[in-house]
């Protein structure tokens, strides 16, 4: 029993706060639904690489050598080496997408572009609390409210919290019910929640949808540079999706893909999530900082909606805008609700998802831009 022994008198107090963070993890997963596919790796995970000469990491034992642990080696070949997983994950997530309602509607397009404006916010907030420039970066890019893209811009950027960042990306993602409508109203009356916006689409061809994921390639690869393997694997799961030939590969994006790619970023990300990286004050200021982005992400959405409603007699309603982070379709659900609150015939959701799927593109440019600017002065 003696080797038992040994092992609970290894067990320090930042491992044991890390095995109560994988079980509320797990728990909110289970018992409250919240992100699951994420969560519950995650969780498992973090309490899997906190255990005293954890098996699934490297480690040398007496007698046999050098030993090389799963978690480790997905984490240096699946997100270390090529940033794999998230990029892959964006196959799937453009084959779930349909741009029909934002095409229909390209105004839409603006408001995913003002829903990222909690980053930029966050990015200063985050220098001044004396982060460096690239985990500040890394940080401001929770409020994209794009797990993936959270993740791949903290590891380009080589930063020092990708777990910590990880954790509060997926979280919040996950509290879109919770945090969204408490900030909509912050900034919102009444009178403007209940504008009613008839719905009447403009017909978009299949060819305009085939088109769309190419032509929005060709433009952030020349904005942006960066942000090419970001969009350009979202675009072409789009694009699997809409060109009418590969039925069976969409269908297999949308589901065993996203689904294997999903449990093995989950418990693979926990590798960030050892004890002495995570158990700091840095921890809880990134977590504070990460809801800071994602309010001023929301309420930057609907402030623009309402500057935009100055200069238009069709008035648009704000909480709208709110609809335009990357938290898909999650976002739009929570403007639908609100809505149909307020005014029980009040219908907003088709405006909402064209706005929220325009969130999807903009996050994935937003990272590609501060991958962009910030490599420069790093």
């Amino acid at each position: 029993m003696e080797f038992l022994l040994e092992g609970i008198r290894a067990i320090t107090v930042p491992q044991l706060i890390m095995y109560a963070v994988g079980i509320l993890l797990i728990y909110l997963a289970i018992v409250k639904g919240y992100e699951p596919s994420l969560l519950l790796p995650m969780g498992f995970g973090a309490i899997l690489v906190n255990l005293p000469n954890s098996g699934v990491l490297n480690q040398t034992l007496p007698g046999i050598g050098d030993v090389q642990g799963i978690i480790e080696w997905l984490f240096k070949v699946g997100i270390d080496a090529s940033e794999a997983f998230p990029i892959l994950l964006f196959i799937g997530i453009g084959a779930m997408i349909d741009f029909g309602p934002l095409l229909s509607n390209p105004v839409m397009f603006l408001f995913g572009a003002a829903a990222q404006f909690g980053i930029f916010f966050t990015l200063s907030a985050a220098t001044l609390l004396k982060f460096n420039l690239k985990d500040a970066a890394s940080i401001a890019m929770i409020g994209a409210a794009d797990g993936p893209t959270s993740i791949l811009v903290s590891k380009l950027l080589h930063s020092n919290y990708i777990g910590p960042i990880a954790v509060a990306a997926y979280s919040y993602m996950a509290l879109v019910p919770l945090v969204q409508p408490l900030a909509i109203k912050l900034v919102t009356t009444k009178k403007e929640r209940l504008i009613r916006m008839p719905y009447n689409p403009i017909s978009v061809s299949k060819r305009v949808k085939i088109v769309f994921p190419i032509v929005v390639t060709f433009i952030a690869g020349l904005v942006a540079p960066a942000s090419v393997a970001l969009v350009g694997f979202l675009m072409f799961g789009n694009l699997l999706r809409e060109c009418g030939v590969l039925n069976s590969l969409s269908d297999t994006a949308q589901n065993a893909l996203v689904n294997l790619i999903t449990l093995l970023l989950g418990i693979t990300i926990a590798f960030s999530m050892k004890a002495e990286a995570f158990v700091t004050v840095n921890t809880l200021l990134i977590l504070v900082l990460g809801l800071v982005a994602f309010i001023f992400d929301t309420i930057g959405g609907v402030m623009f909606a309402k500057l935009i409603n100055l200069f238009r007699k069709q008035k648009i309603n704000p909480m709208i805008g709110a609809a335009g982070i990357s938290a898909f379709p999650m976002s739009a659900r929570v403007v639908q609700k609100m809505a149909l609150k307020e005014d029980p015939t009040n219908h907003l959701l088709m405006h909402a998802i064209g706005a929220n799927v325009s969130g999807q593109i903009a996050s994935v440019v937003a990272g590609g831009i501060i991958i962009g600017l910030i490599s420069k002065f790093i």
